[in-house]
């Protein structure tokens, strides 16, 4: 539960930031325009005291709709998009299934979870990395996958930046998962040569898998 309250609250923190800068960029873009706060109040439907509140990036719970408003009235137009970084709240079934792989894997391992991907400001993180010597192996735990293509983009680039190879994505053995992967085109199957049982027998045996595989579990 902290971990899931941390990442919780860096959202919050990051939410007051964007409401403070989008604050800033409209004051400066209201001016600018020899706007008074009430003529946008007017114009955006919103008393000139919330307009000033918003300003000065008060109202930690202004609406989306109402920055799209008032950020128009002066020429602006917000545009918002999200984008993947820290692992989201995992829940029983998630730590379920990495609880099976650990199961199977040597004890010659090192073994841990939620291990940051790169350097601050990297909120990226493996859901376990498996250490032997000097290598290591990137766990991606999937409890139900409905991309197959977007998680091996993003696995690639994982590998990539936090410099791990191989990496073995893990699925939930479910009747969904199975399905999804049966309608998988070759070309994605292509970044996972390496077979589940030859996967999980060197992980068993204390080896480095040979390359990324695809293990459902």
């Amino acid at each position: 539960m902290p971990g899931q309250e941390r990442a919780a609250d860096r959202g919050a923190r990051r939410g007051r930031a964007l409401i403070a800068e989008l604050g800033r960029e409209f004051h400066t873009a209201r001016l600018q325009h020899g706007l008074s706060q009430e003529a946008v109040g007017r114009a955006a439907g919103l008393s000139d005291t919330e307009i000033g509140r918003i300003e000065r990036g008060q109202i930690a719970a202004v609406s989306l709709v109402n920055l799209a408003r008032i950020l128009g009235v002066v020429g602006l137009e917000l545009s918002a998009r999200a984008y993947p970084t820290g692992a989201p709240i995992r829940d029983k079934a998630h730590i379920a299934l990495l609880a099976r792989l650990r199961e199977r894997v040597a004890q010659t391992f090192t073994w841990q979870t939620e291990v940051p991907l790169g350097p601050a400001g990297d909120l990226r993180a493996w859901d376990a990395l498996l250490g032997l010597g000097r290598e290591r192996v990137g766990v991606e735990a999937e409890t139900r996958i409905t991309d197959l293509q977007a998680v091996e983009r993003r696995l690639a680039l994982k590998g990539r930046d936090g410099r791990v190879a191989p990496v073995v994505l893990l699925l939930a053995n479910t009747r969904s998962n199975r399905a999804a992967m049966r309608n998988v085109d070759d070309s994605i199957l292509g970044s996972f040569p390496i077979s589940a049982p030859a996967a999980l027998a060197a992980l068993r045996d204390g080896r480095i898998p040979e390359g990324n595989a695809v293990i459902l579990l």
